[in-house]
């Protein structure tokens, strides 16, 4: 990891200046700066500190003329030559150690004044001085505010410098997206509001819609159900401002395999969908009471099929575009297939398993993850005008 190869270093607490901190420190002292790199591998403990005594060269040529003196007087006492000599070769021995005694006991104050300012407490850290600075109060700023050339901005949290977490991204006069990101893309749970009232709720996979989800259009129509690649598929409901509504199979955003179709003006189909359109059999009953029973193709009956009116006459035969062409009995066996194919799959379509639990969850779920955004977007603001910056390398 990063942060395990990086070098330990130390800088100065603000704790220092605090006056309890201080009358501790008089009885402490920096490490020996020889014994750093060893100790930096270890549990740091506070040590007491062992008195630094400098070495000045002045000490020494004070020490010079005492043997000097001595062996002077040594020699003149002993010859009996010069008494006055002597005495002051005596006085001068006796000046030179007062001297060294005065020059000992100024070097012992400056050198305890010293140690008491080079003792200092150490905050150790992993990582540069420069990191240090991007941290508010020991904690990382994950949360920050990005913009974009074309207008639009980020305010949220970020990971290895790109959005991750929670966040909210601000399309220029288009809308917003607030919930889950992963390296940069919707990922997890959010929610997508645009300008003119288009709002969908759900999950993400790299930027994409994708899991169980709720789009509510603007112009009032909706869809509820599964989603993949950024498209309705699986299973899904489908409500239309006028009224009609479909429940069934889609296949990249449109209607595909079995579903239940109720339209507008009271009309039902149950059976199969082919891209967007009733094909292949299905059941069609009309308001007026009416049935139709057989095969379609792209939205019109035909091929063999049976309509039944609502005084239980009907018209059986094979059909083509929507016109009867080859009037048959309805005991005709072709008849007869044509109409138990489709009873079969208008029950498998009334049967298509609901979706709408799994859909409520997610739905609540997107709510919870675009408050946590919302609320990292207020921090990061916050951040900002504090004039703390995201630390986007961590």
């Amino acid at each position: 990891m990063e942060s395990q190869k990086s070098k330990l270093t130390r800088t100065q607490s603000s704790l220092l200046r605090s006056p309890t901190v201080r009358s501790s420190i008089h009885s402490l002292s920096s490490i020996a700066d020889a014994a750093e790199d060893e100790e930096e591998e270890k549990p740091h403990r506070p040590r007491r500190h062992q008195p630094h005594r400098r070495h000045h060269p002045l000490r020494h040529l004070l020490l010079l003329p005492l043997p000097f003196a001595v062996v002077s007087f040594l020699f003149f006492y002993l010859r009996g030559d010069s008494p006055l000599f002597a005495n002051l070769l005596l006085l001068s021995a006796l000046a030179s150690v007062a001297s060294i005694a005065a020059f000992r006991s100024t070097l012992f104050r400056q050198g305890a004044t010293a140690a008491v300012r080079r003792a200092s407490s150490v905050d150790w850290f992993i990582g540069s001085g420069e990191r240090k600075e991007r941290r508010a109060g020991g904690r990382i700023v994950r949360e920050g505010i990005e913009f974009y050339s074309n207008g639009d901005y980020y305010e949220g949290e970020f990971h290895k410098g790109r959005c991750n977490g929670s966040g909210v991204y601000n399309f220029f006069g288009k809308g917003r997206y607030e919930g889950d990101w992963v390296d940069g893309k919707y990922d997890g749970y959010g929610i997508e509001s645009w300008a003119k009232g288009s709002r969908y709720r759900g999950q993400y996979r790299q930027g994409l819609r994708h899991g169980y989800g709720m789009y509510k259009f603007y112009s009032g129509d909706s869809y509820a159900g599964e989603w993949v690649g950024g498209q309705s598929h699986g299973v899904g409901a489908q409500t239309c401002s006028d009224g009609s509504c479909y429940f069934g199979e889609f296949k990249c955003g449109v209607k595909h395999g079995l579903g239940y179709y109720h339209f507008r003006n009271g009309d039902k189909y149950a059976g199969e969908y082919f891209a967007d359109k009733m094909h292949g059999f299905g059941v069609y009953h009309f308001a007026n009471g009416h049935c139709y029973e057989g095969s379609w193709h792209e939205g019109r009956k035909q091929g063999f099929g049976m309509y039944t009116f609502r005084n239980g006459d009907a018209r059986c035969g094979d059909w083509d575009s929507g016109v009867l062409n080859s009037p048959v009995l309805p005991s005709d066996p072709a008849v007869q297939r044509a109409v138990q194919a489709t009873r079969k799959a208008a029950e498998n379509a009334m049967l298509v398993p609901r979706v709408d639990a799994q859909v409520n969850r997610v739905v609540a779920a997107a709510n919870r993850a675009a408050t946590a955004a919302r609320v990292a977007a207020v921090k990061a603001v916050q951040n900002r005008i504090d004039g703390k910056f995201c630390d986007t390398d961590v």
